[in-house]
């Protein structure tokens, strides 16, 4: 019986590994068409009484503006072109903050939100958060920086219904992902941790501080080699 269970076992973690890391190198050179969370958006308006919407339509990487690419690092992961998927220096900072503060904040990288929005479910836990971790290392080992910021600027929830950075160009100021300027790119980014609730458009002081302060880092910032 024992023997049994540890080979059931066994092959269950071959059957995972293998599937996990094939679906990595798949979305290497294959756009992922739909997320765990938009699909659970979805079905969240209908039962608002609203349609069905997920709008979303890909740009590729040299379609995305500079000062995007720009305003999402200086937002939220300055240091991602330097760490190999985790930043543990701004999870201390984000440990300490949230000791000392009634706002939570994360210190999730962008390889760490890429993984979480395109490979898993909505929520947290600790189990989510153990296969957050390991498909952070797949996407970094399996892909380079520049996929991971395509990915991650095509696949992210920037509104409501709205998803990727084509699509909430269009919604929020009418032109192509490659039009925007450093003000709008940054009015974009800063409403990132809630994009249900914030506007770049409309955009209570707190948001607007948070543009300000994405520019001031985003000045800050030296070449983006991707």
């Amino acid at each position: 019986m024992v023997k049994l269970i540890l080979r059931i076992l066994k092959l269950t973690l071959i059957l995972f590994f293998g599937i996990s890391i094939f679906w990595v190198l798949l979305y290497r050179y294959v756009n992922p068409p739909v997320t765990l969370l938009m699909i659970e958006r979805g079905f969240e308006r209908r039962s608002d009484g609203k349609d069905w919407k997920i709008d979303k339509t890909w740009v590729n990487f040299d379609d995305i503006s500079d000062p995007m690419k720009r305003a999402a690092v200086a937002a939220e992961d300055q240091r991602f072109l330097d760490h190999y998927g985790f930043d543990f220096k701004a999870m201390e900072r984000a440990i300490d903050k949230n000791e000392h503060s009634h706002k939570l904040i994360g210190g999730s990288t962008i390889s760490q939100q890429t993984a979480k929005n395109v490979f898993l479910w909505p929520g947290r836990s600790y189990v989510r958060k153990a296969f957050e971790a390991y498909f952070t290392l797949l996407i970094e080992i399996c892909w380079n920086k520049k996929r991971i910021m395509e990915v991650y600027l095509n696949e992210i929830e920037m509104g409501d219904g709205i998803y990727g950075i084509q699509a909430a160009s269009h919604a929020y100021y009418h032109k192509d992902a490659y039009d925007l300027n450093r003000q709008q790119a940054a009015a974009i980014a800063s409403i990132f941790p809630d994009p249900l609730k914030w506007s770049p458009t409309h955009p209570s002081n707190y948001v607007q501080h948070r543009q300000y302060l994405i520019l001031k880092n985003m000045r800050r910032l030296g070449p983006l080699d991707f």
